[in-house]
């Protein structure tokens, strides 16, 4: 009773404080512009040597689009459930018990968040450098002796502090820049991608889907390598971590689920569209590249800058600059959308006395103004360290095992608090649930098998969250 009476009170005060001023276009604009960043330009050259067709290229897009709207769809019962601020930290906490929230909450403070902000961030800088080469990464800015740092990495700092500052004045500044940066580079990108058709090349066409569907390794160099049947599952899953990568981030919504109007139609409403959206986007801007890039120019683009190469075939020299603008555009909205959500995890972990006491309070502008700096910090850090890339490769393997728990805590909730409200139910339940966590399991299964880089080191920053979270609920008791 007395945890029931406490948990009511935390709602109220939760209620008062936040302010409900995002609408559906805002949540859809936050949960697609969150996962649009560098990725869709970027991850296509590595996909491309892994599967080495123009098929299995398609395919890994088509698989990870799947996974991502079934999850979303899943994920509209438990936002309608809980219609509060801290998203899948709360989901997990309530279906199975506060140290797996807090595992959770953890990670994503110490890398899936703050890590993504820096990799935005720095992408950001660097094709800002195209247009301004002064700063470019292979400068240097600064020489510390046993570090140097790039001019992109000072950009990146710049440009998380200048959102975090903008979100600390309230969340309708955060939703007037993601609302308009987002629908900019939707639009950027259906025109690219429209262009990109208009422009087809039918022999570069016709040479990449001729034998669409053999799958084998495709270097650099034009060197092609066979699989055995068992390798060539390992391949499809190392191929995914930089789908997935691309198309994480669409959960961030649920993190302000106190900022929204009508949370129980318009969270659930907005994971849909939005991942949708995107998922037409990855598929279709991906079909664009097998049409004016033959697959080894795909496979071997200069540091992986696919969309360069594919602006470049369709505009010419004039393309550089037309890329460059279009992921300035891209990566400025992600960023805001993950720096404006990410906060509000800390926020409910602080309520809970699981993270810094002062992120658990709001400032005059009704946003957690503290938990933003914070996160600003962790991810300034991650900018300079630059080695967010490899930490990201580590942990899209830790994204799919919280994204599977979180699914199978519906089935969890649904039998352990059955008459809980839920305005919305999941979308072909039990089946559509219980395929994405098959998908999750085949995924994280083959990257443990044939790719163990890609996931031991993940799980250790999972599991360091044990001794802290223990740590944290000493100093309760001893406060209490």
């Amino acid at each position: 009773m007395e945890v029931q009476l406490e948990t009511a009170k935390n709602i109220v005060v939760e209620e008062k404080s936040f302010k409900r001023s995002l609408g559906l276009l805002d949540a859809t604009m936050i949960v697609a512009g969150s996962m649009i960043g560098s990725g869709i330009f970027i991850v296509s050259a590595d996909i491309t040597r892994n599967v080495g067709s123009a098929g299995w290229l398609i395919a890994v897009w088509l698989i990870t689009g799947f996974m991502t709207i079934t999850a979303a769809l899943s994920y509209g019962e438990l936002s309608g459930m809980f219609p509060k601020a801290g998203g899948q930290y709360v989901y997990l906490k309530e279906a199975y018990n506060p140290l797996v929230g807090f595992l959770y909450g953890w990670s994503f403070f110490a890398v899936i968040q703050t890590a993504t902000i820096a990799a935005v961030g720095v992408a950001f800088a660097k094709f800002t450098a195209y247009l301004i080469p002064q700063l470019s990464e292979n400068l240097v800015a600064i020489d510390l002796g046993f570090r140097t740092i790039s001019p992109a990495q000072l950009l990146s700092i710049v440009v998380i502090v200048l959102l975090t500052f903008i979100n600390t004045k309230g969340v309708r500044n955060g939703k007037l820049i993601q609302t308009t940066f987002t629908l900019t580079k939707l639009l950027s990108l259906f025109g690219l991608i429209a262009f990109g058709l208009i422009m087809a090349k039918g022999d570069i066409w016709k040479a990449n889907w001729t034998d669409a569907w053999n799958l084998h390794k495709l270097g650099t160099d034009g060197t092609i390598g066979s699989y055995t049947t068992a390798a060539a599952l390992g391949a499809i899953a190392a191929a995914m971590v930089g789908s997935i990568f691309s198309s994480d981030a669409w959960n961030n919504v649920t993190f302000i689920a106190a900022e929204i109007k009508k949370p129980s139609r318009n969270i659930g409403l907005s994971l849909f569209l939005g991942t949708l959206v995107v998922t037409i986007i990855y598929v279709t801007a991906n079909i664009m590249y097998t049409d004016v890039l033959p697959l080894q120019e795909i496979a071997s683009a200069d540091k992986d800058r696919v969309a360069v190469a594919a602006s470049h075939a369709i505009f010419g020299n004039a393309g550089t600059v037309v890329i460059a603008l279009m992921i300035m555009i891209s990566t400025f909205g992600c960023n805001n959308g993950l720096i404006l959500a990410g906060a509000r995890v800390y926020y409910t972990m602080a309520q809970d006395g699981l993270f810094f006491k002062q992120a658990g309070q709001l400032n005059r502008n009704s946003v957690p103004a503290i938990g933003l700096w914070i996160q600003c910090i962790a991810a300034c850090l991650w900018s300079l360290s630059g080695s967010y890339g490899q930490l990201l490769d580590m942990i899209s393997f830790v994204v799919v095992v919280f994204y599977m728990l979180t699914i199978i805590g519906i089935f969890i909730l649904r039998k352990k608090r059955p008459d809980l409200e839920r305005p919305y139910k999941a979308f072909g339940y039990p089946v559509m649930p219980i395929l994405y966590i098959m998908m999750g399991l085949a995924f994280c299964t083959l990257l443990i098998i044939y790719k163990p880089e890609f996931t031991w080191p993940g799980l250790i920053i999972v599991f360091l969250g044990i001794p802290i979270y223990f740590v944290a609920l000493a100093r309760q008791n001893k406060v209490a």
